[in-house]
């Protein structure tokens, strides 16, 4: 179990660095600034933000836009990558709240770095990490943003723990993902690159 549980990980950090890599290339899954608008992000909101996020966004909702940000408030955007829904959310919190993006794709983690400069949003900082094992004190977090990593990772139930361990009493967390209204055929549960476990 140990060992699938690491390929399906690499798989999926290979592919989403491969997207950040190159965001006009052959991916497995949606990406780039038509899906964002698809997924219900205005055009007018992704006009304004750095083209480094948008071409590379691929998460599955709009996250950050139904989740209440609080002025002041401290935010984790776990599975960040390039940095689309942390950026937004750092314009929700304010000059006095925070933003911490965590994802581990490093190549991900440049584009947002790039994109927070960018749009000089100095409340946000992106980490290298897993949603498993979050590099954040205990306590530390009023709302936490998680859009679309749960079926991309076996270890579903190290992810809630890692939440209910950084968030605090009283906090929020906003998930967005994708469900099955029915259970995949036999076959596709088995093949080594459905991801979706």
């Amino acid at each position: 179990m140990r060992i699938e549980t690491t390929l399906i990980r690499d798989q999926v950090r290979e592919a989403y660095s491969a997207g950040a890599r190159e965001p006009s290339g052959k991916h497995p899954f949606p990406i780039g600034r038509a899906f964002a608008e698809s997924v219900g992000y205005p055009s007018d909101l992704l006009d304004s933000l750095p083209a480094v996020v948008v071409e590379t966004f691929a998460g599955v909702s709009n996250v950050s836009l139904f989740a209440d940000i609080p002025d002041g408030s401290s935010v984790l955007d776990v599975g960040c990558g390039a940095g689309m829904d942390a950026i937004i959310a750092a314009r929700q919190t304010g000059k006095s709240g925070s933003v911490v993006g965590v994802d581990f794709s490093k190549p991900m983690l440049e584009r947002a770095r790039v994109a927070a400069s960018a749009c000089a949003a100095r409340n946000v900082g992106f980490r290298y990490g897993d949603a498993e094992r979050l590099p954040l004190p205990d306590d530390s977090v009023d709302v936490a943003l998680v859009n679309g990593i749960f079926n991309l990772n076996p270890d579903r139930t190290g992810i809630f723990r890692e939440l209910a361990r950084v968030v605090r009493p009283g906090g929020s967390v906003y998930c967005a993902e994708l469900i099955l209204t029915e259970p995949l055929p036999l076959a596709e549960q088995s093949c080594p690159t459905n991801w979706f476990a």
